[in-house]
């Protein structure tokens, strides 16, 4: 049986975890063994760019912080190593973290990840990892917003157009028969 401080740490633990999982809109879990400490110096710092919360977890206080917060599928892929990235933006663990893996020459693999509040395994996060960001969508959405009213803009400015270049024609034909 654990001293009661021992077990008062993890209690504090799975709580702050718990917290974290949460706050977050998307995670993803990953097995990070075979990486060197270059490698995952270099990895956090790209995570911390992307404004991702990235840690070692032992599996059995994530699966606790899992359960508290009904994410319950997440406990069958905490097994061996488990790092946990969290962030608020959707796409930017599961970026930077697919990418990684792709060019890893190591075990370092993606497990399993969720996005608001719903399970996804390796496939899933690799697919939300091809998804643009939140900035980029919404530029795309507005642009097509702003495409009809281009277009309409456009057919009164030819309108216009061709009134004055009428009006024009009219004038220089009755300039050479005034002359």
């Amino acid at each position: 049986m654990p001293s009661g401080k021992v077990l008062a740490e993890k209690q504090s633990t799975v709580q702050a975890l718990t917290e974290r999982l949460n706050g977050a809109t998307a995670g993803v879990i990953v097995d990070y063994k075979g990486i060197t400490v270059e490698a995952d110096t270099a990895l956090r710092r790209q995570l911390r760019k992307a404004g991702v919360e990235y840690s070692v977890v032992k599996n059995t206080l994530l699966s606790r912080a899992a359960e508290n917060c009904g994410l319950d599928g997440l406990k069958e892929h905490l097994n061996g190593t488990t790092a946990l990235a969290t962030s608020s933006d959707p796409v930017a663990a599961a970026k930077v973290l697919s990418e990684y893996s792709g060019k890893s020459n190591g075990a370092f693999s993606v497990k399993a990840g969720f996005v608001e509040g719903k399970v996804i395994d390796k496939d899933g996060v690799d697919a939300l990892a091809k998804l643009p960001s939140k900035e980029v969508l919404i530029a795309q959405v507005l642009g097509g917003f702003n495409a009809p009213i281009t277009g309409f803009v456009n057919v009164l400015n030819g309108n216009i157009r061709g009134l004055v270049v009428a009006l024009n024609a009219i004038a220089e034909k009755k300039n050479e028969t005034a002359a």
